[in-house]
């Protein structure tokens, strides 16, 4: 994420200067509240070319190149809320702990298509689309960034009793390695070991800018101007432009899974993951300060997870997720199995 804090005083003082502050804020109000809406139900199919049905038959195509046989159902939980579930139980071992995935912002079930075989032939694997993402019941949060926190977490343990896993191995990636870790302060008995892939929301924005990468003084400010809209919003505002705008903006999408599908199959899930009523997204949004870092940062509860708890970060050589908080978790954690990987 872009840092966008000094964006947002030097807008401010344009906007005091000008006198057009309140102006301002009202339209950004207006225009926020008709984009949070543009998934109304009377006129999104007509705008935005998505259904539901649509994300399923997207998500299949994500799923055909998974050699392993695997079963697909929502798990009820609480307030007639479900998530969408793939179980992969391989006779040979079933008897180990079971591996859990929570995928990241704006991700679902199936961006883990590549890893499925290979994470399948070694022990019982769970892939869920986290509340209010994917497949699952996309409900209202909380607005406090506690409250959305919470409830994310609470769903998943809500989700492990009605599975009935005892204990289990969370593999988290981005914001599911962030909700992994508030799991696994609130219920360590359920948790053997924290794997997490790109993690975020750990380090405090401001310790986090990088003095030798200065940002354009006018993407901050656009950055800042556009804060008040969900993140994802665009991508609804442009209707039936969307699945072209994915393909321009995120060609890295096809370029990953190139092996596996040569056509536009991932941009295509993507896109109709996103479009929907955006109720994870807005959660995640309530859980951001306003320079995109968590406003509620891992690193100063880690003390919190139990020193039992092992935990893997994976970090990709080019990740633009700032790998010193694994440094950190490692030396906050002296007498804790810490493993931090590089992979190229």
């Amino acid at each position: 994420m872009v840092p966008m804090c000094s964006g947002f005083r030097v807008v401010q003082r344009m906007l005091s200067v000008v006198g057009a502050h309140s102006v301002a804020s009202s339209m950004w109000g207006y225009v926020d509240t008709t984009i949070r809406w543009c998934w109304i139900p009377n006129w999104l199919p007509s705008w935005c070319p998505t259904s539901t049905s649509q994300l399923q038959a997207a998500e299949d195509c994500m799923l055909r190149c998974v050699n392993s046989s695997f079963t697909k159902q929502f798990i009820p939980i609480s307030s007639g809320n479900l998530l969408w579930t793939l179980t992969f139980c391989n006779e040979s071992v079933k008897h180990k702990t079971p591996m859990v995935l929570l995928h990241g912002f704006g991700g679902g079930v199936g961006l883990w298509a590549q890893n499925l075989d290979a994470l399948s032939q070694r022990r019982p694997i769970f892939a869920l689309d986290l509340l209010g993402f994917g497949q699952s019941t996309r409900p209202l949060f909380y607005t406090e960034a506690q409250g959305a926190e919470d409830q994310f977490v609470e769903s998943i343990e809500q989700w492990r009793t009605k599975v009935g896993l005892e204990s289990m191995i969370l593999l988290g990636h981005n914001l599911g390695g962030y909700l992994a870790v508030s799991y696994a302060i609130r219920y360590p008995g359920r948790v053997k070991h924290i794997i997490l892939v790109e993690p975020w929301g750990f380090p405090e924005g401001l310790d986090t800018v990088e003095a030798d990468r200065p940002i354009p003084m006018w993407i901050k400010a656009l950055g800042a101007m556009f804060r008040p809209f969900n993140p994802l919003a665009g991508l609804r505002l442009v209707g039936p432009l969307g699945p072209s705008l994915v393909q321009t903006l995120r060609p890295d999408f096809k370029r990953k899974f190139s092996p596996m599908f040569s056509d536009n199959t991932v941009s295509q899930y993507i896109y109709h993951l996103n479009v929907q009523t955006p109720s994870g997204e807005t959660a995640f949004k309530n859980m951001t300060g306003p320079c995109g870092w968590a406003k509620r940062p891992m690193l100063h509860r880690m003390d919190r997870l139990h020193p039992d708890i092992p935990i893997t970060i994976i970090y990709g050589s080019r990740s633009s997720i700032d790998s010193n908080s694994g440094s950190t978790i490692k030396e906050m954690r002296p007498h804790s199995h810490v493993d931090i990987i590089v992979s190229s």
